[in-house]
């Protein structure tokens, strides 16, 4: 038996290894298009476009690690049924019970790859690109430097420039400062310069026009300038926060006093207590999941039309759970004191497995036996 365990669990390793695969690319083409579209447009590389994506792997892979766990377990009993493969066991007396051993052993593995990406791989890869964002988002030249475009390197301001010579000239420059209600300056320059001096980032107009209109008067004024000198460090600012985000943090930093964290951080001791608890509840539902789908397989009895009825019982299952976890974290992060209700849907969902394995033991005629002589 313990062959035909390591059999079964090869299978359902083999599968899942498909499934992930599969569910990974599709979901990494569909994020990968707009992000090298946003990536490219704003001057970066193919390489930056590779890192970034390379940095949201782990993410993404968390995300499918439960559809694609339930996915093999139902397509792994759905063949060994259809090729008689769990009658002959169950004839030798097996029980669902017993086959459930290696799909929890199965699904324990896949616990343990999913614990590691959620307590260490995936917050070191969030920190990795939050600072990769930071250094963008601080690169003038990646903002602004994109010859022949209107640009809006932040709200009420417009750059472009006609050329860019390849010493790092720009010329015929362009900048419409429209930040404050009551005023607006637009200036003009034959061509320009891009000085940084550490986080601070100034354009050097030369021979150039600055008129500013004031609104509350409508007056016009307009002044004539040799070399003019304009901060844009504010208009190349990283829009993602400097300060510590619990979901960039591992779970061993968590451990920190969560009063302490919660000032250092600026989030609220829901927030953290809720990113704590569900990097330890997340990845027990990989092994439900995988449960799910052999569980619900095994309740259904042989039909000429398939087991159709059953996976799509076992899939709107898997996601009226997934739904509940989902609803139920907005209510940790407003009340950290409910923190085992992260844990409640997959504790549910065990009691259901259980009780599906319990009427998969016993003959469909000794079950409606009994429940006749409750009634």
């Amino acid at each position: 038996m313990v062959r035909l365990d390591r059999y079964m669990l090869s299978q359902l390793l083999v599968l899942f290894g498909f499934f992930a695969l599969v569910l990974v690319a599709i979901l990494w083409i569909n994020r990968g298009v707009s992000l090298f579209d946003q990536l490219i447009s704003d001057g970066q590389s193919a390489l930056v476009f590779l890192e970034f994506t390379a940095l949201g792997l782990p993410k993404l892979i968390t995300t499918v690690l439960p559809i694609a766990t339930f996915a093999a377990a139902v397509y792994v009993t759905n063949r060994m049924n259809n090729e008689s493969e769990l009658t002959v066991l169950q004839a030798t007396g097996s029980g669902p019970v017993r086959l459930a051993r290696p799909v929890l052993v199965f699904g324990v593995i896949v616990f343990l790859m999913a614990s590691v990406l959620h307590h260490v791989l995936m917050p070191l890869a969030q920190q990795q690109l939050g600072h990769r964002q930071n250094e963008i988002a601080q690169n003038a030249t990646s903002r602004l430097l994109t010859e022949g475009r209107f640009l809006h390197p932040s709200e009420g301001v417009t750059f472009y420039t006609q050329q860019i010579d390849d010493d790092g000239v720009l010329r015929d420059v362009f900048l419409s400062d429209r930040r404050h209600v009551e005023e607006g300056v637009i200036y003009t320059a034959a061509h320009a310069y891009l000085i940084r001096d550490e986080d601070r980032t100034s354009l050097i107009m030369v021979d150039g026009l600055a008129q500013r209109l004031t609104t509350a008067t409508d007056r016009l004024a307009t002044a004539n300038f040799r070399d003019f000198s304009f901060d844009i460090s504010a208009l190349v600012q990283n829009d993602v926060s400097q300060r510590l985000d619990p979901d960039r943090m591992t779970t061993f930093q968590l451990l920190t006093p969560w009063d302490q964290l919660s000032r250092e951080t600026g989030r609220s001791i829901g927030t953290i207590s809720q990113s704590f608890h569900a990097r330890i509840a997340d990845p027990l539902f990989c092994i439900v999941a995988a449960l799910i789908g052999f569980s619900t397989l095994m309740i259904g009895g042989f039909s000429r039309f398939g087991v159709w009825r059953e996976v799509a019982f076992a899939f709107v299952l898997l996601v009226a759970i997934d739904g509940v976890r989902s609803t139920l974290q907005s209510p940790v992060r407003r009340d950290p004191e409910l923190w085992p209700l992260l844990y409640l849907p997959t504790f549910i969902s065990a009691l259901l497995v259980i009780a599906m394995l319990w009427i998969a033991a016993r003959p469909r005629g000794a079950f409606l036996r009994l429940l006749r002589r409750r009634a």
